[in-house]
């Protein structure tokens, strides 16, 4: 009798440290401040909002110092001072569309939407005409952002399980278009914030962050063949369909060789001017995409700095924005099967959403 009295006393403890059993592996239930243990699923330190590998509830439980606290529902609030709120998203991300001086005009890009799509499940083609009839080229892709981006877009297989094999050439390539977005305001005004939150200690840190959450290398099926960028600037071909694929500029090359055939759309954002969003259905190299999000007429950097602001204040979630004057919903997904540095996760995709 004696002995069962002592298990029951000491199982829970055990169990509770473990947290496995009394509290879900995947919850800061009765671990806030614990100290960091690379075997388990995500993580309930001061440090985890800056390796974004926090739990899914670590706001809503743990406040500053690592105290619990009861269950809530201001979802990605915290009492510290270095959390981002939801009000803060919107406020920076108005900042950053306000200094967006690449952005196309109005004149600089000419779109026929032709059929406006209720069923997008039959892939049939509803529009005999190309989305793009004119886009100023002189004129975007000639700026150092705009050009530096399209030198990376030819540098990936697009089939999913085929290794990536990166000349110096290509990876130079990539500090390249980092060393010419952070030229600009908005990707000056995207590390200012982040460093006021003590995100990033500086912009070498941050740039060398931006590098590998973007741009390094995991296994979607084998051998290193993706990376966050390749998935949602460029796209992937994923059992037959097409995976990812965001990016306007990309869009509008790939339907200028002949390589997109553009379907329909089923969603024109509210916006009257550039950047626009646009969901939409085409087929690239044959291939069949159901729905897809572009933010239209966006300059590289700040479609870039929005994807990158929401993954690393809301990685998995649903980031909520404000971008002239109206709503904009980004979901984020991290790559969980593999990491970098202190535990950190890759982008898995990004894309705009609807609030």
């Amino acid at each position: 009798m004696k002995t069962w009295i002592l298990l029951l006393l000491i199982g829970p403890v055990c169990c509770l440290a473990s947290g496995s059993v009394y509290s879900p592996p995947d919850s800061c239930q009765g671990r806030c401040n614990e100290k960091y243990n690379p075997r388990d699923m995500c993580h309930c330190n001061s440090k985890c909002e800056k390796h974004r590998n926090c739990c899914e509830d670590y706001h809503i439980r743990c406040r500053k110092g690592g105290n619990e606290v009861g269950t809530g529902s201001a979802e990605g609030f915290s009492s510290s001072e270095d959390a981002i709120t939801n009000e803060d998203l919107q406020k920076v991300s108005e900042q950053l569309h306000k200094s967006d001086s690449n952005r196309a005009a109005e004149s600089d890009i000419t779109l026929n939407k032709q059929h406006l799509a209720s069923n997008n499940n039959n892939q049939d083609d509803e529009s005999s005409e190309p989305l793009f009839t004119y886009v100023n080229q002189e004129k975007l892709f000639s700026k150092p952002t705009y050009a530096s981006f399209i030198k990376l877009l030819d540098n990936y297989h697009k089939k999913v399980g085929q290794g990536e094999k990166l000349t110096a050439e290509q990876l130079k390539e990539q500090d390249t278009f980092l060393e010419e977005i952070m030229k600009t305001e908005v990707m000056k005004g995207l590390y200012q914030f982040l460093h006021k939150k003590n995100h990033y200690g500086t912009e070498a840190e941050f740039v060398a962050d931006l590098k590998e959450m973007w741009f390094g290398l995991y296994s979607r099926s084998n051998d290193e063949d993706s990376s966050g960028f390749e998935h949602v600037f460029i796209g992937e071909i994923k059992k037959g369909k097409v995976a990812g694929f965001h990016n306007w500029i990309h869009f509008y090359l790939m339907e200028k060789q002949g390589l997109v055939n553009y379907f329909s759309y089923s969603y024109d954002g509210p916006w009257t001017s550039y950047p626009d969003v646009l969901s939409l259905q085409f087929s690239w190299d044959g291939f069949y995409k159901k729905v897809g999000t572009a933010i239209i007429g966006s300059s590289p950097e700040f479609e870039f700095g929005l994807y990158s602001l929401c993954f690393i204040a809301r990685p998995g979630k649903v980031c909520r924005l404000k971008i002239g004057g109206h709503d904009l919903g980004i979901q984020t997904y991290t790559w969980d099967k593999s990491t970098y540095g202190q535990g950190k996760r890759y982008i898995a995709t990004a894309y705009v959403v609807s609030l």
